[in-house]
């Protein structure tokens, strides 16, 4: 699993941004801090719970200059219909070949609701220069970040 003081393994996928384009890490970085949040599933209570805090937030995020990403292994099309339905206002990305899930160990099964290869919640902070400055999971997919201290996470990344 990837540590705080980490290199931030890169990662290409889909971008749901109301549209369906190629994304790439590498790009989104080097203007500011970028908050990955990897989260099972787009319309399960939680990850909807954690996304709307997350929109919520953004004004805050915004201003320190952050990035806001969503990562699952949903379609992208599912994921712009997850970004309408809740008026996300950040981007969605689509991992359905779960490279970047792998690529931060992050791939769980949650057999009793059928979600199998997804991402467990996990919420990690990069900095500019491509390092990983804060490093939030659970071993509960249920349980969301505490918001206020990913805000500080982000206000202290470079």
């Amino acid at each position: 699993m990837v540590a705080e003081s980490d290199t931030a393994p890169t990662f290409t996928a889909t971008l749901a941004n109301g549209d369906v384009e190629a994304f790439d890490l590498e790009e989104s970085l080097g203007d500011g801090p970028v908050v990955l949040a990897f989260f099972p599933g787009a319309f399960t209570p939680p990850c909807s719970n954690e996304m709307v805090a997350l929109q919520e937030h953004l004004d805050d995020f915004e201003a320190a200059g952050a990035t806001v990403l969503g990562v699952s292994a949903d379609s992208a099309f599912s994921l712009n219909a997850f970004r309408e339905e809740h008026d996300l206002g950040f981007d969605l990305v689509s991992d359905m070949d779960r490279d970047a899930i792998e690529a931060y160990g992050l791939r769980i099964d949650i057999e009793d609701l059928g979600l199998l290869g997804v991402a467990n919640r996990a919420v990690y902070v990069v900095d500019s220069d491509g390092e990983v400055s804060y490093v939030w999971t659970t071993d509960d997919p249920t349980v969301e970040p505490d918001y206020e201290e990913l805000l500080d996470a982000v206000e202290a990344a470079e």
